[in-house]
C-alpha cells in the first residue's frame, strides 16, 4: 500500500461512514480495484481509519456531546439533553451486547465479504426506499421516549454485519419512529459515539500488539487524516442535505452497487 492508497481509503471511510450507503462495502470495492491484499498491516490500517471518522463526530458535535455528558452525569435536575443521553445510553446497549456475542459468527463472514456487501447493500436500498415511503417524519428528538431509543439501537445490530449501512439502518429506523430526517441522522450519529469508541479501543489493543507497526505509522497518519477531515465535511452535508431532500437517492445508489458486485462475483 502507497501513501496514494492510504489518502483514497481515508477519503473512502470519511465519506461512507456518515451517509448512508456502507464504508465496509466501499473500503472492499476500494483494496479489490487497488489490488491491496488483505494482511495485519491493512487490518491496522482500517482501524485508525476509523478512529478518524470518530475525531470527525467529536468535531463536529463537541458542544452537543459535552452537554449531553454534563447533564447526564447530573442527577439532580432533568434536561432535554440529559433525556437525550439516557437514550443514547439505551440505543447503545444491544449494539454492545450483539458485537460481542456475535463476533465469531460476523467474522466468518468475511469469507465471502463481496457476496455479503452486495446482500447488504440491497438491504440498505430497501430500507431506505421503506423509511421515506412509510415514514411520517413530523417528530423531533424532543419528544424522544425510550422506546423510540431502543427500537434504533436495536436496528444497529445490523451495522454489524459486512456491508451493511450503519447510518443508513440507523436513520431508516428513526425515520419509522417518524422522527423527520435531520432529527433522525443526528441521533444516529451521536449514538454511534460509544459503540465507535468500545469497538474501535478493543480493535486497538489488537492492534498495538502487531509486530512492525512502526513502518507504518505514515500510511496510518495520512489515512486517519483523510478520514477525519472527510468526515466532518460529509457530517455537515448531510445534514443539510436531509432538511431538503429524500434519502430516494442513496437507495438507488446501493441497489446499483450491490448489483454490480453481484455481477462481478458471477452470479
Amino acid at each position: 500500500m502507497t501513501l496514494l492508497h492510504a489518502f483514497l481509503l481515508g477519503i473512502i471511510q470519511g465519506l461512507t461512514e456518515f451517509i448512508p450507503v456502507s464504508s465496509t462495502a466501499h473500503l472492499l470495492i476500494a483494496q479489490k480495484i487497488l489490488n491491496i491484499p488483505a494482511s495485519d498491516a491493512m487490518f491496522s490500517f482500517l482501524v485508525i481509519v476509523q478512529l478518524g471518522t470518530l475525531v470527525s463526530l467529536f468535531a463536529f458535535y463537541w458542544k452537543d456531546l459535552l452537554l449531553i455528558a454534563r447533564s447526564t452525569l447530573n442527577f439532580q435536575r432533568s434536561t432535554p439533553e440529559r433525556n437525550l443521553g439516557f437514550y443514547i445510553i439505551i440505543a447503545t446497549i444491544p449494539a454492545l451486547l450483539a458485537g460481542y456475542l456475535l463476533k465469531d459468527a460476523v467474522e466468518s463472514l468475511f469469507r465471502q465479504p463481496m457476496l455479503q456487501a452486495s446482500i447488504r447493500l440491497f438491504a440498505a436500498a430497501a430500507l431506505l426506499s421503506l423509511a421515506e415511503w412509510v415514514s411520517a417524519k413530523n417528530r423531533n428528538l424532543s419528544s424522544m421516549t425510550w422506546l423510540d431509543a431502543l427500537i434504533i439501537g436495536l436496528m444497529q445490530i445490523i451495522a454489524i454485519f459486512p456491508g451493511a449501512s450503519r447510518s443508513g439502518t440507523t436513520i431508516g429506523g428513526g425515520m419509522f419512529r417518524g422522527f423527520d430526517r435531520p432529527s433522525a441522522a443526528r441521533f444516529s450519529f451521536l449514538m454511534s459515539v460509544p459503540v465507535m469508541l468500545a469497538a474501535g479501543g478493543y480493535k486497538m489493543l489488537d492492534v498495538i500488539q502487531k509486530p512492525n507497526l512502526a513502518q507504518f505509522l505514515p500510511l496510518l497518519a495520512v489515512g486517519f487524516v483523510a478520514a477525519a477531515v472527510t468526515g466532518w465535511f460529509a457530517i455537515k452535508w448531510l445534514i443539510n442535505y436531509l432538511s431538503k431532500n429524500s434519502l430516494y437517492i442513496f437507495a438507488a445508489y446501493c441497489a446499483v452497487i450491490g448489483f454490480i458486485l453481484l455481477v462481478v462475483q458471477g452470479f
